[in-house]
């Protein structure tokens, strides 16, 4: 059994009905929506046209909101409908970035996920949900797409009908007849900032929803007249965590590297017990912030007691676990002992590789953001850990008067991987883009509303001063431009950590 939508949108007149049904079935808070009717015109006045769209969870048979859910909040029920348990979610608004439909919102008063759930509570008892009983001219209807008796199987196998994204693999169960082209494709859409009774900024900090401009439109695309608030559900935090994480799990990456090559022998001290010291300090910091992001932080324990282990959310949970009690056992090693046992700098290397890494599996199970799709990206993950462990391994060098050997080696990683991860940039804005959305967001960055912050911010400010200043380094074996160069770095990579966040969520999904 598999329970399915169809709706006409021939027989759609956009009177709202299922929306406020909806609303009253679920007593769903005012400004977020299970079911909504999006309208769009095209053409110039007087040949002008309106269109309507009903818009909700498409109850995938290959949910990606389910497989990223940490605690498997989100579920499948065996009649195929995709229903979720408020009760176990902990707020992280990871299946928010997963869903390609912009189904799912935060409520605003329990701080959960939620969505259309195909009120699994009224099919459970024989009665259709509550926007089919509600609907003047029956334009929505549901059924088993497994029976070939029921409406929904009839109009599906001998009908016209098509669905949202069917690219992103997610096989949707909500399939529309006679519905505009346009509504299917949000890189259709042209930007507009006013609708029908409000002049509006979707992602509220000065980004349009669209991210492009209305030169970028394809012609003849569709104005969007009607359509509800979507906000960007991650922000700062995030971002921030990816910077602090990326210090965290350089720091002994670096501080291996030292260790392996021996031209930290002498600085015992920074090897041995400022090196842990930071990187524990920085995954304390990163846990924190993972907590904090949480609409539900309370429950940030679930992760461990109820976990969904197809989820990299708990799959990096477990790794930093890991990661901590390595730095903590290299930090007793050496305030202890004095040396670091052979073993041990290989091992949390291998686990601070993971921390710094795993991000990308948990970007790419975001399957709505195309931006984050990237297969470079775990390699930019692993450029920016050398980048911020190095960087903060000079500065604490410097603070300490370390030996030259350490600060030139350290400056070598550092100008290093400046060279490669911005090579590693330049390379993935330019080349031509795997879908409209990822050049969309990609532009965005290079030459859109981002740009600045780009070109001055991270590539001006955070890599090519700095490289300058490492080359006077290794010139002149001095600390202080080595300093400097390292906290310019590190003003690069927050820069770039937040425009990486901002573009992936500024095309629209629906």
């Amino acid at each position: 059994m598999r329970y399915g939508f169809v709706i006409d949108q021939d027989r759609c007149i956009g009177c709202h009905a299922c929306t406020v049904a909806c609303k009253d079935e679920h007593k769903v808070p005012v400004g977020v929506f299970r079911t909504w009717v999006k309208y769009i015109e095209k053409g110039s006045f007087p040949d002008t046209s309106r269109h309507f769209g009903v818009m909700r969870c498409n109850h995938c048979e290959q949910a990606p909101c389910i497989e990223i859910c940490p605690t498997s909040a989100l579920f499948k029920r065996d009649n195929g409908i995709v229903d979720f348990d408020n009760s176990r979610c902990i707020g992280c608004k990871s299946c928010m970035q997963a869903c390609p439909y912009d189904a799912l919102y935060i409520d605003p008063e329990t701080s959960t996920a939620a969505k259309c759930n195909f009120c699994a509570h009224r099919v459970e008892a024989n009665l259709e949900p509550a926007c089919v009983v509600v609907c003047p001219t029956q334009a929505i209807m549901t059924g088993d797409l497994d029976d070939p008796q029921s409406c929904v199987s009839r109009v599906v196998a001998t009908g016209k009908v098509a669905t949202r994204k069917a690219h992103k693999g997610t096989q949707p169960k909500l399939f529309y007849v006679g519905i505009e082209g346009d509504l299917l494709q949000p890189s259709m859409m042209r930007p507009e900032y006013s609708s029908m009774w409000a002049d509006h900024n979707p992602l509220g900090d000065g980004r349009p929803a669209t991210g492009g401009d209305a030169a970028d439109a394809a012609p003849g695309s569709a104005r969007i007249v009607y359509d509800v608030p979507h906000a960007a559900p991650w922000g700062a935090i995030p971002a921030a965590y990816l910077w602090t994480k990326s210090i965290a799990a350089g720091v002994l990456i670096v501080a291996a590297v030292l260790l392996g090559t021996g031209r930290g022998g002498e600085d015992e001290m920074l090897l041995g017990v400022v090196s842990p010291t930071l990187a524990l300090l920085f995954l304390s910091i990163t846990v924190v912030l993972l907590i904090a992001d949480l609409k539900q932080p309370w429950r940030f324990y679930y992760l461990i007691t109820k976990p969904n282990f197809r989820s990299w959310l708990v799959w990096g949970t477990y790794i930093l676990m890991i990661y901590g009690a390595l730095a903590t056992a290299w930090l007793a090693c050496g305030y202890f002992i004095g040396s670091i046992p052979g073993a041990l700098p290989i091992v949390a290397t291998i686990f601070a590789i993971g921390s710094a890494c795993y991000s990308a599996f948990l970007f790419a199970q975001a399957k709505a953001r195309d931006l984050w799709q990237s297969p470079v990206f775990i390699w930019h993950l692993l450029v920016q850990a050398l980048i911020g462990g190095s960087a903060i391994l000079i500065i604490a060098a410097a603070a300490l008067s370390a030996g030259p050997a350490t600060i030139l080696t350290t400056a070598r990683v550092l100008l290093a991987a400046l060279a490669v991860g911005l090579v590693m940039i330049l390379i993935e804005l330019t080349l031509p883009a795997m879908s409209e959305d990822f050049r969309r967001a990609a532009d965005l960055i290079s030459r859109g509303e981002l740009n600045f912050r780009f070109w001055v911010g991270v590539v001006l400010i955070g890599t090519i001063l700095p490289l300058i200043l490492l080359g006077v380094t290794l010139r002149t074996g001095g600390g202080a431009p080595a300093a400097g160069a390292a906290m310019l770095a590190l003003v690069g990579l927050w820069t770039f950590e937040n425009l990486w966040i901002e573009a992936g969520q500024a095309v629209p999904l629906s």
